[in-house]
């Protein structure tokens, strides 16, 4: 695997630190670290993919376009693995798993309650801030269950 000297260098920097992001403008041995406290290894296309996905600020991102990012970072990876770090990453909640428009799926870096605009042909997912929308009048969920989250999708189109 060949992985640009500017990934594992601990002193890389990304850009300026963004509100929320753990990991916009950290050295990349806060990565391992965060990687670690979530129970995951700290490998190299972990860590490689890892900077590639929350070095950027707060994002939505399909796999095909990580594993397209990787691959013009000279991170030798395959599809596979990147979809295999991009659940393994949901399961320890450093990422947000959206499924939208039937069969494409988005990761979201902010993990935060939130919701989201879906803008319809253009495959454009935008936050909706959690205090800007209200959801009221949930229902009771079946005997043992409890609800853990609610998330809403508010498809957009251009106006005619």
């Amino acid at each position: 695997m060949t992985i640009p000297l500017r990934v594992l260098d601990p002193a890389a920097r990304a850009e300026q630190p963004s509100a929320g992001n753990p990991m916009a403008g950290c050295p990349v041995h806060k990565l391992r670290e965060m990687l670690r406290e979530a129970g995951l290894r700290p490998t190299r296309q972990r860590v490689a993919l890892g900077w590639l996905l929350f070095g950027k600020g707060h994002r939505h991102i399909s796999a095909e376009t990580l594993y397209e990012e990787a691959n013009h970072a000279r991170v030798n990876v395959s599809l596979a693995t990147v979809y295999n770090t991009l659940h393994q990453f949901t399961e320890a909640r450093l990422l947000r798993e959206l499924a939208l428009d039937g069969a494409k799926t988005y990761f979201d870096t902010n993990v935060t309650d939130h919701h989201h605009f879906f803008v319809e042909g253009e495959n454009k997912v935008v936050d909706i801030p959690h205090s800007d929308l209200h959801v009221e009048d949930l229902p009771v969920p079946p005997e043992g269950y409890e609800i853990s989250r609610v998330d809403v999708v508010v498809r957009l189109r251009p106006k005619d």
